[in-house]
C-alpha cells in the first residue's frame, strides 16, 4: 500500500430539520390546535484514531464527507428522523488543522481516540411549539440550523518510541530489518527508503518501536531531496539514533550535516535525546575502527557506539542501551502523572 501522510478532505455535517407547521384535523373535532412536529437533528461527523492504520491514502481518492440532513417534522407532533452520523477512521498519530485558518483542531495520538469535528445543525421548531394562552393557533415554525462545514488539512506522524537517523545509505534500514520485524527495501544507493517504516523490538521482555525514515541531506529542512515532509516523523520520538556510516571519509561532516538539519527543521526535535552510532564497523579494520570512532566521538561530544548490522556486533549492547532509557522514561512519565492525580491534591 502506498504511503501518504498527508491529505486534504471536505467535510459537513447535516442541516437540522425545518418544523413543521400543521394543525390538527380530524373528525368531530372543530377546532384541531397546531401539532407541526420538530425537525430532526442534522448528523455530526466525528473522526476516530486506529493504531491498525498507517497511511492516509484512502482520502487520497475520497475527499468529500458530507453527514445526511435531519427530516422535517411532521403533524400528529412527529418529530422528523435525526441525520446519520459520518465516521473517518484516520491513523493515530494524525493532526486534523483547519486548512482555511491553519488552526489545529485535534490531534488524534492514542487507538481509539474519538473527537467531534463538526456538530450537526438543530432541527427547527413546529408550531406546537409556539402555542400560547394568547396564540391558540399559531402559524409559525423555524427552519432548522445549517451544518457546519470545514477543510481539513490531516497531516499524519508516525508514533514511534525511537527514531533513526542519518544521511542516506548510513545502514538505518539494514538495522532495522536486523533487529526488528519489519522488512525495509535495502539496497547500496541513495534513498533505498522513500517513506517511513515502523518496525517492533523486544528485548528482555521490554517492547518498543523503531522508525526508519529516509535518509536526511543537506537543506532537508528547506524541502531538499525527500525533505522537511519526512523531518516530521520524528518530533514524536522519544529517543534518537544517530548512524553515521563509517566508511566515510568525513565523519564530522556527516554528523554535523544531520544535527544542523534538525537544528534548522526545529519543532524541538534536536532538543530529543540521541545517540550516536558508529555503522559498518565490519568494514573497519581494528585501527581504523578506533580512529574513526575517536573523530566521531569528538565531533559529537558524546561516547560512540561501533556497530555492524551484517555481522549482529554490538547490537545486543545497543539494544539494551536503548531499552534502559525507554525504561527510566516510562517510569519518569508515571511518576510525573501520579503527582496530578487527584488523591495528591
Amino acid at each position: 500500500m502506498k504511503f501518504v501522510d498527508t491529505a486534504k478532505v471536505f467535510v459537513r455535517s447535516g442541516n437540522g430539520g425545518n418544523g413543521a407547521m400543521s394543525f390538527r384535523r380530524e373528525k368531530f373535532v372543530e377546532f384541531g390546535g397546531p401539532d407541526g412536529g420538530d425537525g430532526g437533528k442534522g448528523g455530526d461527523v466525528w473522526l476516530k484514531a486506529s493504531a491498525d492504520l498507517n497511511t492516509l491514502v484512502d482520502f487520497r481518492f475520497r475527499r468529500k464527507y458530507v453527514a445526511k440532513d435531519g427530516k422535517s417534522g411532521m403533524s400528529r407532533a412527529r418529530t422528523g428522523a435525526d441525520g446519520e452520523d459520518i465516521k473517518l477512521v484516520i491513523p493515530a498519530g494524525t493532526q486534523v488543522i483547519d486548512d482555511d485558518s491553519g488552526i489545529l483542531l485535534a490531534d488524534l495520538t492514542d487507538d481509539g481516540q474519538t473527537v467531534l469535528i463538526a456538530r450537526g445543525g438543530k432541527g427547527g421548531l413546529g408550531n406546537l411549539r409556539f402555542k400560547s394562552s394568547l396564540n391558540r393557533a399559531p402559524r409559525k415554525s423555524t427552519p432548522g440550523e445549517p451544518g457546519l462545514q470545514f477543510n481539513l488539512f490531516l497531516k499524519l506522524k508516525v508514533i514511534a518510541d525511537v527514531g533513526l537517523l542519518g544521511l542516506p545509505n548510513s545502514g538505518k534500514s539494514t538495522f532495522l530489518s536486523v533487529v526488528s520485524n519489519a522488512r525495509p527495501k535495502i539496497a547500496d544507493y541513495p534513498f533505498t527508503t522513500l517513506w517511513p517504516h515502523l518496525g517492533a523490538v523486544a528485548i528482555e521482555g521490554f517492547d518498543f518501536v523503531i522508525a526508519d525514515i529516509p535518509g536526511i541531506i543537506e537543506g532537508a529542512s528547506q524541502g531538499r531531496g525527500l525533505g522537511d515532509r519526512f523531518l516530521q516523523h520524528i518530533e514524536r520520538c522519544k529517543l534518537l539514533v544517530h548512524l553515521v556510516d563509517g566508511t566515510s571519509e568525513d565523519l564530522a561532516l556527516d554528523y554535523c550535516t544531520v544535527v544542523n538539519e534538525l537544528v534548522s527543521y526545529g519543532a524541538g526535535i534536536d532538543q530529543i535525546r540521541r545517540i550516536t552510532v558508529l555503522s559498518k564497523s565490519d568494514a573497519l579494520g581494528t585501527e581504523e575502527r578506533k580512529r574513526k570512532s575517536s573523530v566521531l566521538e569528538k565531533a559529537a561530544g558524546v561516547s560512540v557506539a561501533p556497530i555492524s548490522s551484517v555481522r549482529g556486533e554490538g547490537i545486543r549492547a545497543l539494544l539494551e542501551h536503548i531499552a534502559g532509557i525507554l525504561e527510566e522514561m516510562r517510569m519518569e512519565a508515571k511518576l510525573e502523572a501520579r503527582k496530578w492525580t487527584p488523591e495528591s491534591r
